[in-house]
């Protein structure tokens, strides 16, 4: 999609008004003209433009001092001089001043086309490299989104389903199960892949600081607002925001984002111009926002505008055959980055993971590879480099119950095969899950020297 160019002419003389602004419609821009400095500032209360061409003299105000005050309300505006009275004193003053560049009358229209393409170019740059920074802090890694249980490969085809629409899309899980990649997957699946990903964490700003972050602000709109400001909402622009733990929100913010979806538009925080909402929203959440709306602590009518589609991201506790997958995964990427030797994950550091039940999710287990790769010695994870291993005395049946007897049995196949849970299962007629869950139930552990 062509980006939409606004450009301002101001200039006292109406031959040159005409004749520019006649060249830059023709090269497909939006034009606009001023005959003063006084005419220029009242434009710019309806519109928003990315150049302007100002004339250096001009009765009342003149270019110079019209520029100061521009690159105060409008940083993000490239400001081209233009004089039939050319001197290197001007010419220095006014790129000292913030001008872009300094041109003088006549004009060859060739040299206008190329210097207006080279500005959108710059500025273009300049937006896409605010939003690498942005996709780079938040460290967002799509491939960390994967799995081979039932539960993921509903997500996955979840995912592929919703990724075609534009409609809002609600993420819920506990905190760890990877809602961002969710919403990242659905992202780069959609029309919209080629546009920004803007995420944003509702719950690490104050109510007034996320009103700025998402809205944007104009200089002077509060005591540190030195200078203007693009809001998320802006920089999301052809693309997607996502509102992650969008249920820490607080009810004045709730109102407003609600104006913000059903009106499509917004204004930055002090700013009189509306702007267009061009962006899908997805937002997640680790709370039952339903209870939330029972408490009053909710929308219900915002609740029903983000919650047209519903997608749950599962613990990992409920999908425990992904954690070999998952667990070579980070381990293969840990080793590379922390330059070290480690190739495979001993069988009784796997048997120990399978057995935990990961309350931090993903996240949790990315972190026990990583502590492993950084603590221990040799080619592969041990038991003993994971955060939560701990040496248990093995369980001594008590009685003749139908549990301990089943539970006996367990312990003899599980030490006839040396806790190998594959040779195990088989004995046992079970598989490796079901084996997994009756360890965990009897509360099991694998000897030290098994």
């Amino acid at each position: 999609m062509k980006k939409k160019v606004r450009i301002m002419v101001v200039d006292d003389e109406l031959i040159v008004r005409e004749s520019l602004s006649g060249w830059l419609k023709m090269d497909g821009y939006e034009v606009d003209t001023a005959a003063s400095a006084d005419e220029a500032l009242e434009l710019l209360k309806k519109h928003r433009y990315n150049i302007m061409f100002l004339d250096n003299k001009m009765p009342g105000m003149d270019g110079l001092e019209l520029l100061d005050s521009l690159k105060e309300e409008e940083p993000d505006m490239a400001v081209v001089m233009i004089t039939a009275y050319g001197s290197i004193d001007t010419a220095i003053r006014a790129m000292k001043g913030g001008a872009y560049d300094y041109l003088l009358k006549p004009f060859d229209p060739n040299e206008i086309g190329m210097l207006v393409r080279k500005i959108v170019d710059y500025q273009g740059l300049a937006e896409e490299n605010i939003i690498l920074k942005d996709q780079i802090r938040e460290k967002t890694r799509l491939e960390s989104l994967i799995g081979q249980s039932r539960a993921m490969q509903k997500v996955f085809d979840l995912i592929l389903d919703v990724a075609e629409t534009d409609s809002n899309i609600l993420i819920t899980g506990e905190t760890g199960t990877g809602k961002g990649l969710v919403a990242k997957a659905i992202h780069t699946q959609s029309p919209r892949a080629y546009g920004p990903f803007i995420a944003v964490n509702c719950g690490a700003f104050t109510e007034h600081l996320l009103e700025s972050e998402l809205f944007g602000h104009e200089k002077g709109a509060f005591t540190d607002a030195v200078v203007s400001k693009k809001g998320r909402f802006e920089l999301a622009q052809g693309g997607t925001l996502f509102l992650d733990e969008v249920g820490e929100i607080s009810m004045k913010m709730q109102i407003d984002l609600l104006h913000v979806l059903e009106e499509k538009q917004f204004y930055r925080v002090g700013g009189t111009q509306p702007i267009e909402a061009d962006f899908r929203i997805m937002s997640a959440t680790n709370r039952e926002l339903g209870q939330a709306i029972q408490e009053g602590a909710f929308r219900q009518d915002l609740y029903y505008r983000l919650n047209v589609i519903t997608i749950h991201a599962p613990p990992l506790r409920e999908r425990k055959e992904d954690i070999p997958l998952l667990a070579n995964h980070f381990l293969r990427r840990m080793a590379k980055e922390l330059n070290k030797p480690f190739d495979s994950i001993s069988r009784k550091a796997l048997d120990e993971m399978m057995l935990y039940d990961w309350p931090g999710n993903v996240r949790e287990l990315e972190n026990a590879i990583e502590r492993a790769v950084v603590v221990g010695r040799g080619r592969a994870i041990q038991a003993e480099s994971l955060p939560f291993y701990q040496e248990k005395p093995l369980y001594t049946p008590k009685d003749g119950s139908l549990k301990e007897v089943e539970k006996a049995h367990i312990i003899e196949v599980l030490e006839d095969t040396q806790w190998n849970i594959s040779k195990a299962a088989a004995t046992l007629g079970i598989d490796r899950v079901t084996l997994y869950n009756r360890i965990k139930k009897y509360g099991l552990k694998k000897p030290s020297n098994a």
